[in-house]
């Protein structure tokens, strides 16, 4: 079990990212935008990036969903803030290793991991199996936006 210092500051970060979430609202002319769905509980994300020169200059989320969902998506957002596309899939893939491990056909990392910063206490999650899809859907929404370019998007890829 997640110990006494760690289990607080990972519902007072859950609870304060639910409450206040960060960069969320509606984004004008993003360059990239997907949206997750999370069939097990109902958890609703539109994620928008504005891409320039491959970095990320902005990112931003809409939708519903549970705390650790909402907490989940706006730490991400924090997290993204001006990395490059190659940065942002490498966090995606730590994040995604310390909630549920290497998936089959995974290659390992070939770069130096990325800082996850207060995205680790999400790591608590994987105490409450069922909600690991709540943390994870807008991790599986950002590498889907990623790969799904705007149609008269003036960002290069």
């Amino acid at each position: 079990m997640l110990d006494q210092e760690f289990r607080e500051i990972y519902e007072d970060l859950i609870l304060d990212h639910q409450q206040d979430p960060r960069n969320f609202g509606p984004m004008t002319d993003p360059t990239h935008r997907a949206d997750g769905f999370n069939r097990s509980c109902g958890d609703l994300i539109h994620l928008s990036l504005k891409l320039d020169d491959d970095r990320i200059q902005e990112v931003k989320f809409t939708g519903s969903g549970c705390a650790i969902s909402t907490a989940s998506a706006s730490l991400m957002t924090e997290a993204l803030q001006g990395k490059t596309r190659a940065e942002a899939e490498i966090l995606a893939k730590q994040f995604r290793e310390l909630l549920i491990g290497s998936l089959p056909g995974d290659k390992p990392l070939t770069t130096e991991p990325v800082d996850l910063g207060d995205l680790q206490f999400l790591s608590g999650v994987k105490q409450f199996p069922i909600r690991v899809k709540c943390a994870t859907l807008c991790w599986h929404t950002l590498e889907a936006a990623l790969n799904r370019k705007l149609d008269g998007a003036s960002s290069t890829e």
